[in-house]
C-alpha cells in the first residue's frame, strides 16, 4: 500500500501548525477556554512567531490553564491569583520586542485583579490581554463572578444574582485602554482576525472574549451561554487583518471599508456593519457599550483603538535593545572604577 509523501504547510518562518500546538486540555469537553486557545494557535502560526520567542502569563482558574493548552514551546508564568499584570508587566519591561500573551478570567480580572488590570491599561504595558468571561467561578463550582447577569441563577448552590455587572471593556476605556474588544468564542472567524489585530497592537490590547462554562452557565437564559450568544451577537463590523508582508488589495469603496493602519506596518480593514461606527471614537464606545449593557446585547468587534498614545516602554524612556541583553557588569550598572570617582567626587565637594 503507497503511502503519502505530501508535506505539511508550514508558515513565513518553516514551522508546520503542530509546532504551536499544547499539551491536552483538562476543562470540560465543549469549554470556550479551548476554543480560544485553538484560535490563538491559529493566528500565532498564521503570523509567523516565533513560539520560542512568545511569552504567556496567567493567573488563577479555569481560564489561567488555558497557557498549557497552545504554543508549549513558548515560555509561560502562572502567577498569584489577579496578580498576573504585575508578573507580565516586570518581563515585558526586561524582554522587550517579545510578543506577550496574558490570559485572565472574570474572577481573576474583574474582582481579585480588578486593580492591577486598571493599572496595567492604564500603562499601556504592550501585550494581549485576554479576559475569557463565563459569568462564573468554574474552578470552585460556579459561584457568581463580577460578570455574572443580574438574576443569573446558581446551579450548584441555588439563588440568582442581585448584583450589577461589571463589563471588561467598559473599565478598559474608562482607563484609557488602546484596544478594547470584545468576541464570542463560538465566533471562530471573528476571533481569529481580532487576535490577529491585537499582536500587532503597540500597547495593551484588551480582549473580552465571551466563553461559555458549559457545566455551570450554560443556561439559555445567560448571556454567558453558547445557545444565547448564537442567537443575539450583533457584529460591528467585519474584520479582515493583513500583516505587511502581504499586499493589500481592495474589496470596497473608501465609504464600505476603513483601514486602520498598525505601527507595525499591517492594516485592520474594518467593513461597517453598524451605521455610525467608528473605532476611534472613545466617549461613542462608552455610550455604545452602556447602551448595549442596558438592553442585555452582545455586541461584539473592536470598539476602540488608538495608535498615537505611547506605551509603558515609551514613557519609561526604555531603549530598543531588550534590559536583558545588558552585561550586567559592565552596561548595566557602574563598574567599581565608576563608583570610586563618583565617591571622590562627592567627597571633594563636601570638603571644597
Amino acid at each position: 500500500m503507497a503511502t503519502s509523501t505530501r508535506r505539511k504547510k508550514t508558515n513565513r518562518i518553516g514551522l508546520e501548525k503542530d509546532e504551536y500546538r499544547g499539551r491536552p486540555s483538562t476543562l470540560c469537553p465543549g469549554c470556550g477556554h479551548d476554543s480560544i486557545s485553538s484560535r490563538i494557535v491559529d493566528v500565532a502560526w498564521e503570523l509567523g512567531l516565533n513560539p520560542n520567542q512568545i511569552m504567556k502569563f496567567s493567573g488563577i482558574g479555569c481560564s489561567s490553564k488555558t497557557p498549557s493548552y497552545f504554543i508549549e514551546r513558548s515560555h509561560g508564568f502562572n502567577g498569584v491569583h489577579g496578580r498576573m499584570p504585575s508578573v507580565a508587566t516586570g518581563a515585558v519591561v526586561a524582554h522587550r520586542g517579545l510578543p506577550t500573551v496574558g490570559v485572565s478570567g472574570d474572577g481573576d480580572t474583574g474582582s481579585i485583579g480588578i486593580g492591577q488590570f486598571k493599572h496595567l491599561v492604564r500603562r499601556n504595558v504592550p501585550m494581549v490581554y485576554i479576559v475569557e468571561n463565563n459569568g462564573v467561578y468554574g474552578l470552585t463550582k460556579g459561584q457568581f463572578s463580577a460578570t455574572a447577569d443580574p438574576g443569573q441563577f446558581n446551579k450548584y448552590a441555588g439563588g440568582t444574582n442581585e448584583y450589577p455587572t461589571l463589563d471588561p471593556c467598559l473599565e478598559a476605556l474608562a482607563a484609557d485602554g488602546t484596544f478594547v474588544a470584545r468576541s464570542f468564542a463560538g465566533d471562530a472567524k471573528q476571533l481569529r482576525e481580532i487576535l490577529a489585530a491585537a499582536f500587532s497592537h503597540r500597547g495593551t490590547a484588551v480582549l473580552d472574549i465571551i466563553s461559555p462554562c458549559v457545566t455551570f452557565n450554560n443556561r439559555e437564559d445567560s448571556t454567558k451561554s453558547y445557545p444565547w450568544g448564537k442567537d443575539h451577537e450583533t457584529p460591528l463590523a467585519d474584520y479582515s487583518f493583513i500583516p505587511d508582508y502581504e499586499e493589500v488589495e481592495g474589496e470596497a469603496s473608501e465609504e464600505e471599508v476603513r483601514s486602520v493602519k498598525m505601527h507595525d506596518g499591517s492594516t485592520i480593514r474594518i467593513k461597517k456593519l453598524s451605521e455610525g461606527y467608528d473605532p476611534t471614537d472613545r466617549e461613542a464606545a462608552i455610550k455604545l457599550l452602556r447602551r448595549a449593557k442596558d438592553e442585555q446585547l452582545l455586541l461584539t468587534g473592536i470598539f476602540f483603538i488608538d495608535q498615537d498614545r505611547p506605551s509603558l516602554l515609551d514613557y519609561e524612556g526604555l531603549p530598543e535593545r531588550s534590559l536583558v541583553s545588558y552585561d550586567v557588569g559592565e552596561e548595566l550598572r557602574p563598574g567599581e572604577e565608576a563608583l570610586d570617582e563618583l565617591m571622590g567626587e562627592i567627597v571633594r565637594e563636601k570638603v571644597a
